[in-house]
């Protein structure tokens, strides 16, 4: 296999570990994968691949973008992979569910051997139903689905305040009940 078809493939092979909060279709994986970018450096040597320049990576319904993605292989297997954006974003349906699951920050790091993802800088996790979640700092450890968030992406020396979690939850739709009277 060419060394740009391996790393496709290798690049493939980590960023679909990056389901955030639930799981993602089955038949995503079994889709092919499409990488573009402007630009890509490959370092076999070096084991780094970074790629710039509107970078798409999609998989069945799974999309990644941004303005930088940075692969980091240890002995021919990923060891973490970063995405930079303004925001970077992320757009998967989830198993079993009808709506996609979004998420954005600044940047992405996906740590393959702590099985976790971190959203860093104005990072957000919503879905089309209404559920949100914002930090500066999310984390997200695939191994056992727990999130921490709060404290600052940004120096302590920028002068913003954040570390604030906010999240939505919207109302539970009520069934409408059949034979109701509406007026007098």
């Amino acid at each position: 296999m060419p060394p740009a078809e391996r790393l496709a493939c290798l690049t493939a092979a980590a960023l679909l570990c990056l389901p955030l909060c639930a799981t993602a279709l089955d038949s995503d994986r079994d889709q092919p994968v499409h990488l573009e970018s402007d630009q890509a450096s490959i370092d076999e040597q070096q084991g780094v691949n970074t790629f710039t320049g509107n970078v798409h990576l999609r998989q069945g319904t799974m999309n990644l973008r941004g303005d930088r993605m940075i692969v980091y292989l240890v002995e021919g297997s990923i060891d973490r992979a970063e995405l930079d954006g303004s925001p970077a974003t992320f757009v998967q349906r989830p198993e079993g569910e009808d709506s996609d699951m979004h998420a954005s920050a600044l940047r992405m790091e996906y740590h393959a051997t702590d099985e976790r993802i971190i959203l860093l800088g104005k990072a957000r996790v919503w879905n089309d139903e209404g559920r949100e979640f914002r930090s500066d700092r999310i984390v997200y450890h695939l191994g056992n689905s727990s999130v921490d968030a709060g404290g600052s992406a940004a120096p302590a020396t920028s002068g913003e305040a954040g570390g604030r979690v906010h999240i939505t939850l919207p109302p539970k739709r009520r069934p409408a009940a059949t034979g109701e009277k509406t007026g007098p």
